[in-house]
């Protein structure tokens, strides 16, 4: 006998399918501004020579669902039958009972539904063996096309590796960019004919430069709000914003440690999971030592720190960067340091007081949307991303080394009143080390008229650029590079 009803699933899919009676009624959940997922996945799903189905990885709030309902709405207007279209959430109490197999043969014994069926299959990871069922379907129904979601990467990017090669892409979705949130609030694009990327700022005059930057000044207000809301769309809609950041610590952070991670880790002290967490967002930014972590919380075996640390990447929760080699000076091996995935989960976590009048709360905030802008930007490139440390020199450190077979860029983040640093700093002797073979470099700061070439002699200039125009460009770029 069955745990779950033929009927109660029935019962279940009528309410997550409301185009089937009304088809406007998915424009209640689709929201008009579209992320630059939207675009990816939509053309990975509709592709008309390569068959393809499509998992969406990020973590929660991101905007994951609304992708989804985005696609739905898209297809409906194109033409497509609401009875072909099925949407479906796993983390329904009553469909973590049943299969993949189930839900798709009560759909189908519902409606006499002919041509190509569109699946959608949300929060996938929660049903069991859901990688062998999508193998299944993809070899054995060609009259079908899928886009599922899930909030822990590495469990679906394995699924992907073992069972997905030549079936499904995995697109990791991360929390929007500087650029997205103007998107979002329609804010009056600085630069509406034309795009330049970071690496293309060395090749304009100072005139030039001084121009473009003054373009962003009415963006500072908005800046200050990204780096305390984050890029949480839902959020960033938002009146309110000391509600969002509550909602950022009860429904991204509680719900992703306290129940996510839980049920598809082997966690076992949760209290130790949700320290661990508080002692990142402590020292996010910082390279992080798992024995030194191991000691300060309560001596816990290094082992049990290093699968928590892997859970919280797993979860999308956290960034690991390695340290990597930088001309002829040896690096630091081995340590990473550790990124909170948006700097405002980290302000949400903390709850430090008027946080934008702390410089070195700032700085911290900052070092961490341009780390992940960089992610972002260079995603689905052969870029290795990390930091360098000097191993003689603990003081001397570039914040992000971007490596490409042709480029060599570094980063480094300066947001204070006064961004002077000194000949003797990690990048400008870098900059001077010709078997570096830096081809770019950036010193990012906080005021809008610190910009321009620094004054030190070197083979390779360090460009000041303002964080607010190098944020906005970088996200820029990358959307105008999807959005086609």
């Amino acid at each position: 006998m069955a745990i779950v009803s033929e009927e109660k699933i029935i019962k279940v899919l009528w309410q997550y399918n409301p185009w089937w009676r009304t088809p406007a009624a998915v424009k209640d959940n689709a929201r008009p501004q579209k992320r630059l997922a939207y675009y990816e996945a939509l053309q990975m799903l509709m592709h008309t020579s390569i068959r393809r189905f499509v998992v969406l990885s990020g973590v929660r709030r991101v905007g994951k669902t609304t992708i989804l309902y985005q696609i739905i709405d898209k297809l409906l207007e194109e033409g497509i039958s609401p009875r072909n279209i099925l949407y479906v959430s796993f983390d329904n109490p009553i469909l973590k009972l049943v299969s993949v197999e189930t839900v798709l043969s009560v759909y189908e014994s519902m409606y006499p539904v002919e041509g190509v069926k569109y699946l959608f299959f949300d929060e996938i990871q929660y049903t069991d063996d859901w990688e062998l069922w999508m193998k299944v379907i993809y070899d054995s129904r060609k009259d079908i096309r899928m886009v599922a979601t899930g909030s822990a990467s590495p469990i679906l990017e394995k699924g992907a590796a073992d069972s997905g090669t030549g079936r499904w892409n995995v697109l990791k979705i991360p929390t929007m960019s500087f650029y997205e949130y103007c998107k979002v609030l329609a804010l009056e694009d600085p630069l509406p004919s034309y795009t330049i990327q970071p690496c293309e700022l060395t090749d304009l005059s100072h005139a030039q430069l001084s121009e473009l930057i003054n373009r962003f000044c009415p963006l500072r207000n908005h800046f200050n709000r990204y780096l305390t809301i984050g890029g949480f769309p839902e959020l960033v809609l938002s009146g309110d914003d000391l509600y969002a950041q509550r909602m950022l610590r009860e429904d991204v952070v509680d719900k992703v440690i306290k129940r996510d991670v839980l049920s598809l880790f082997n966690i076992r002290n949760p209290l130790l999971m949700e320290k661990l967490f508080l002692y990142l967002c402590m020292n996010s930014t910082e390279i992080f030592s798992t024995t030194t972590a191991a000691k300060e919380l309560e001596n816990i075996s290094v082992s049990t720190i290093d699968s928590y640390i892997e859970a919280l990447k797993m979860s999308n929760l956290i960034y690991l960067s390695k340290p990597m080699n930088v001309g002829s000076k040896g690096a630091l091996k081995g340590k990473p340091k550790i990124f909170i995935a948006d700097a405002a989960i980290r302000n949400a976590v903390l709850m430090i007081d008027d946080v934008l009048s702390d410089e070195t709360e700032l700085g911290a905030m900052v070092e961490t949307a341009v780390y992940k802008h960089m992610v972002s930007f260079y995603q689905g490139t052969p870029a290795q991303l990390g930091y360098f440390r000097n191993a003689r020199d603990n003081q001397k450190e570039v914040d992000v080394v971007v490596e490409l077979p042709r480029q060599k860029i570094l980063c480094e983040v300066k947001y204070r009143s006064n961004s002077h640093i000194p000949a003797s700093d990690a990048i400008v002797e870098l900059c001077r080390d010709k078997t570096a073979k830096v081809t770019h470099s950036f010193l990012i700061t906080k005021e809008m008229d610190d910009f321009g070439v620094t004054r030190h002699e070197t083979a390779v200039p360090i460009l000041r650029v303002p964080a607010i125009a190098f944020l906005y460009l970088l996200g820029k770029a990358e959307a105008d590079n999807k959005v086609k």
